[in-house]
């Protein structure tokens, strides 16, 4: 999960998200590690980063790079698998350190528009948009016997190294953690339908509210 920090164009705010690295080794391979990429967003003045678990939950090790290139070795330091939600806190910051705003969920509407930064396909620095599409969704965790609810569906493109990116309303305010996508062929691309996690919800691994 790899998101480098990225910041929305104007007239939008600046959400801060750092590209997340991961070395990741299970128990039953054997090789060299595998480094997986995607993202995550800066959401205090201590430079914490929630993300999405399923993309750091096997790390060995794990690297955040922030917008000024510099990088920071990190650790979990709580997650919720109920939500697929992580934070992480990095040994490191930059001087010049600035969280992201957090908004309100509950203040959404179909059509309202969507916004998602993040990594896809290691492009770092990438900005899609569209429009929220749903409300309170339920989707089944792939290869497990349970499922995620009450997300936000949009169809701002989303792809792997997307994972853990900031969803953003149009006023640069962060609504939601990007959890994953539906493609009825089951590959991991973009189909139009990607899904959040509120960021009341996320935001609760560190007890930080929304605004």
């Amino acid at each position: 999960m790899c998101s480098q920090a990225s910041f929305l164009p104007n007239p939008y705010p600046s959400s801060k998200v750092a590209c997340l690295h991961s070395n990741s080794t299970r128990a039953h391979q054997s090789g060299p590690a595998l480094r997986l990429s995607g993202s995550g967003v800066i959401i205090d003045d201590a430079g914490d980063i929630l993300t999405s678990l399923h993309v750091v939950q096997n790390a060995g090790t794990l690297t955040v790079v922030f917008a000024d290139g510099s990088e920071s070795a990190a650790v979990i330091i709580s997650e919720v698998a109920a939500s697929d939600i992580a934070a992480l806190r990095p040994a490191n910051t930059p001087a010049q350190l600035t969280p992201a705003t957090l908004g309100n969920p509950s203040r959404l509407h179909i059509g309202d528009d969507a916004i998602v930064v993040g990594n896809p396909f290691n492009l770092t620095r990438s900005l899609s948009t569209g429009v929220i599409s749903g409300l309170d969704r339920s989707v089944q965790v792939p290869n497990q016997n349970r499922s995620l609810s009450g997300l936000i569906q949009f169809d701002a493109a989303v792809n792997p190294g997307s994972s853990g990116g900031p969803l953003v309303n149009r006023d640069g305010e962060v609504v939601g953690i990007v959890t994953g996508l539906v493609n009825p062929t089951g590959q991991p691309a973009f189909s139009g339908v990607g899904f959040a996690v509120t960021i009341d919800t996320a935001a609760g691994a560190l007890g930080v509210p929304p605004d």
